[in-house]
């Protein structure tokens, strides 16, 4: 059975920093890209980020780039959200998501192409 566990989340004032975690089992780890969507109150759920395990590549949308990074530890089955310089508009929940053989940039045209796993973690940033 595929399982992603997520956590990581929190409460923090903006301009702070959280460092989400998404472990993986039950599927092989270096043939899926995975990722991160978010939704917040009232808004549609969107792509944030992504990392191809085949290859590295990856994937942020615009609002994120420069803030956010994301990494892949294959040892562990884990993928790394880092979010540096929190904003209030980022507050969401966060969930982890993966995508069979899939190029990251498939994030930002077709996010329902990436399966989500689990409950998902509450980011919340504060002013």
């Amino acid at each position: 059975e595929e399982q992603l566990v997520e956590s990581g989340g929190g409460l923090v004032q903006a301009g702070g920093s959280l460092r989400l975690s998404c472990t993986a089992s039950g599927l092989s780890f270096d043939e899926y890209t995975i990722g991160w969507l978010r939704q917040a109150p009232g808004k549609v759920r969107e792509g944030v980020a992504c990392v191809s395990n085949r290859n590295g590549d990856t994937y942020y949308t615009d609002s994120v780039k420069g803030r956010f990074t994301i990494s892949a530890d294959g040892a562990k089955n884990t993928v790394y959200l880092q979010m540096n310089n929190l904003k209030p508009e980022d507050t969401a929940v966060y969930y982890c998501a993966r995508a069979y053989l899939t190029t990251p940039q498939a994030m930002g045209v077709l996010p329902s192409l990436f399966r989500t796993g689990g409950q998902g973690t509450q980011v919340t940033v504060s002013t």
